[in-house]
């Protein structure tokens, strides 16, 4: 293939009334200074030492497999863009892909540039693309290829006498999962996951982690057997959202809530990821995974965990995981799993005024599939504080609308002295935070209508994290990816996580195994009839979304 010139575009104006912050972590990157010495410089009247500035990376390499993928084209590299254009990345930091493509260096650089001005959340500078992509190669290869992986060691051994990187690597794994196995032996055999003295190596991994208990031990242990636990980041992008690290915050920030967040005054709390959308072109990863394995095993269980952990004794990682992983010991499945868990499969039907095909007309998926794209299931925390408190949690697509959020709702009053017409429509009090698409909490509770009668309605009090700060929220993967570089675990699930999860979900997926057919429910529904029952049984229902 041809070389290309060095992709460039014209130098757009910054957003206005950008932070002046922003402008300088933005200089300080181009001027080949630290964040901390620009505001320093700035202002010399502020400790350096605080710890309200940013967090910035070391001298570093992000190695890149599988830098064609969606996920890398819509996610991974626009956030090393915006990373560095908000000043967190250090001059010398270099991107190097991988991939079974007849490249160079400026051929990955025009993906990575249109990837850029395509889905970068910052606003597009010449300058700070320049310093990009100086960074920037290229390694082609198959991951069964010794001879490419030998070229990529000595690709990185050039970039750090060239860049100064200092032999501190991050391979990204974003690679379906079954090349995790073949591409971290390659690692191991190279040599390059191991970190000399006074450097580090380390390995991010995207979800799915295993499709069972037993793969999940599997893939842990070889990957393990090449990096140390500490060195292991195993990625749910659901944690880097600002919104469910608020979870923690609005928990352990407020003494408004935590005399009331337990069995006493919580009736149940309600966990919903829905989507409007269907599988896309993913028939080859989803079809046989399911919403289940897919959302319910990481995502969903995870901001099971933050809601009902006890407080940790800090925000350091190992904290943060031993309540978390108290929890995911403690959930309990229902005896009858057939009267408490739903799945179904969406079929034909309108979603936002098109005519759209069922899952099993789907390019791609079998006929006779019984994957499902929705799932349902009630759990219980057997611990002091829930026992007795249902979690209702539910994954779909082609739902009515895209939404995800954690509804904490609380019991009735045990006492209202009020007519029963004064209340007849007055529903119970609720918590719910928003984690997308409209971040923020909501809190719904009984107010007086304006007049003379004593007529009593729900009214909402709302918090919108767009109204409420100037500053504007980065993206998941920007926080999980400088995460990595700095080796800050506290977001990322450990290998134990990961193996409580899954033994919750698997006796779930070995009773669904012998029910045949999921239950069809037409798109743009709110799923099969049979998750609404399960609720009506417990005397609730699914809240309106």
């Amino acid at each position: 293939m041809t070389d290309r010139a060095d992709p460039a575009a014209p130098e757009e104006p910054a957003a206005p009334g950008a932070p002046a912050e922003e402008a300088l972590t933005v200089a300080s990157a181009v001027a080949g200074t630290s964040t901390t010495e620009a505001v320093a410089a700035a202002n010399p009247l502020r400790d350096p030492r605080d710890k309200r500035l940013p967090r910035v990376a070391g001298p570093c390499v992000m190695v890149l497999f599988g830098v064609t993928g969606d996920l890398a084209k819509r996610k991974l590299l626009p956030a090393i863009y915006d990373l560095g254009n908000r000043g967190l990345l250090p001059p010398g930091f270099s991107l190097v892909g991988f991939a079974r493509r007849d490249w160079k260096d400026q051929d990955f650089a025009q993906l990575t540039y249109e990837a850029v001005k395509a889905h970068a959340r910052t606003p597009f500078r010449e300058e700070v693309w320049k310093q990009l992509r100086e960074g920037i190669h290229f390694v082609p290869g198959e991951f069964s290829d010794d001879g490419a992986f030998d070229a990529l060691a000595m690709a990185l051994a050039e970039i750090d006498e060239t860049r100064g990187t200092g032999g501190n690597y991050a391979f990204y794994l974003s690679v379906p999962p079954k090349f995790f196995p073949v591409v971290v032996e390659q690692l191991k055999r190279t040599g390059l996951s191991d970190a000399p003295e006074g450097s580090w190596r380390r390995v991010v991994i995207e979800k799915p982690f295993g499709h069972d208990l037993k793969s999940a031990h599997e893939l842990n242990e070889i990957t393990t057997s090449a990096f140390p636990e500490s060195s292991i980041f195993r990625i749910d992008h659901y944690l880097g959202k600002e919104t469910v690290q608020n979870i923690m915050a609005l928990r352990f920030a407020n003494n408004l809530y935590e005399p009331i967040w337990n069995r006493s005054f919580v009736d149940h709390v309600q966990i919903t990821m829905a989507e409007d959308i269907g599988i896309g072109g993913r028939a080859g990863y989803y079809d046989g995974i399911g919403a289940a394995r897919d959302v319910i095993q990481n995502h969903l269980l995870q901001l099971l965990a933050l809601v009902a952990m006890e407080d940790p004794t800090s925000f350091e990682a190992a904290s943060l995981r031993r309540e978390k992983e108290k929890v995911l010991k403690a959930v309990r499945l229902p005896a009858n799993l057939a009267l408490n868990t739903a799945r179904g499969q969406y079929a034909a039907g309108w979603q936002g005024g098109e005519k759209v095909v069922g899952y099993l007309q789907e390019e791609g998926i079998s006929p006779d599939s019984t994957t499902e794209t929705y799932a349902a299931i009630k759990l219980e925390i057997a611990n002091r504080r829930w026992a007795g408190v249902p979690f209702y949690l539910r994954t779909g697509k082609r739902l009515g609308r895209r939404v995800t959020e954690v509804a904490v709702v609380f019991q009735r009053a045990p006492h209202l002295p009020f007519s029963a017409d004064d209340t007849e429509i007055l529903g119970q009090n609720a918590l719910v935070i928003r984690v997308q698409p409209d971040e923020g909490i909501t809190v719904r509770f009984g107010s007086k209508v304006p007049g003379t009668a004593m007529e009593v309605r729900d009214v909402s009090m709302d918090f919108a994290y767009g109204e409420s700060f100037l500053e504007s929220s980065p993206e998941a993967y920007e926080r999980l990816l400088l995460d990595v570089m700095i080796g800050d675990p506290p977001l990322f699930p450990h290998q134990r996580e990961v193996e409580l999860s899954w033994k919750i979900l698997d006796p779930i997926e070995e009773f669904w195994a012998t029910q045949g057919q999921p239950e069809p429910y037409e798109s743009g529904s709110w799923g099969p009839t049979s998750a609404d029952a399960m609720m009506a049984r417990d005397g609730r229902v699914w809240r309106r979304l």
